[in-house]
């Protein structure tokens, strides 16, 4: 499924429910991870280069995606890094707020050919702004951009429409799953994978590891080459 080009590293971090859901049936963000993942996350985080999120993600939870501990932060300084991976936001119509919290310095706002001028113009102001793609952002090409631009590891972080077109493409390369103790249920709650779903050739994967975490488990894949 992985395929071969110049591009970073991806790995996919997701919390889901016993059920496999990542929010409920309002896309509302329901706290699955407890605090030892979470810190499993920050680290995660702080080892990436970039974190990349889709438009629905934004639109729901209105991420920083930002480290937020000033040691980590640190850290990433003495390595000759700068505080911040880059955030990335896939967001082919540019939809994105322009008070949206992920913006500012270190954000890269990825859109299409589609994206409307005069929101473009005003998004300018507060990210860079790359366009890919006639209609919807080509991400084979994102990743390219990216690598261009020196990023090695990036932490994909949702949502399930995002998750779905980078393994459709063959641009995924691990996939890290925190399921908690609960059950949200709901048939139009959004699961780790969405969009239009796959018929035929299902992609297959490796398990790497399973590791308890609080009361919950995280299971590591790796998508077979």
């Amino acid at each position: 499924m992985v395929i071969s080009m110049d591009r970073p590293f991806v790995y996919i971090n997701s919390a889901t429910s016993i059920d496999g859901k990542l929010s409920s049936v309002e896309r509302r963000q329901v706290r699955i991870s407890c605090q030892e993942d979470q810190e499993r996350v920050r680290g995660l985080r702080a080892d990436s280069d970039a974190i990349m999120v889709g438009i629905g993600t934004v639109l729901a939870d209105d991420p920083h995606l930002r480290i937020k501990s000033e040691e980590l932060r640190n850290k990433r300084v003495d390595r000759g890094l700068p505080e911040n991976p880059f955030r990335v936001v896939v967001d082919s119509r540019a939809r994105t707020p322009a008070d949206a919290k992920v913006l500012g310095d270190g954000c890269i706002l990825v859109v299409s050919g589609a994206a409307p001028s005069r929101r473009l113009e005003k998004l300018s102001e507060r990210c860079e702004i790359v366009t890919l793609g006639a209609v919807r952002v080509d991400l084979s090409e994102l990743l390219c951009t990216l690598h261009k631009k020196g990023v090695r590891r990036l932490m994909v972080e949702g949502g399930a429409t995002l998750n779905f077109a980078l393994v459709e493409a063959g641009l995924v390369d691990e996939i890290s799953v925190y399921v908690g103790p609960l059950i949200i249920g709901g048939e139009r709650a959004p699961t780790l994978v969405d969009g239009a779903g796959f018929r035929e050739g299902y992609p297959r994967l490796d398990l790497v590891s399973i590791e308890r975490i609080g009361e919950g488990a995280l299971f590591r894949w790796r998508f077979r080459s």
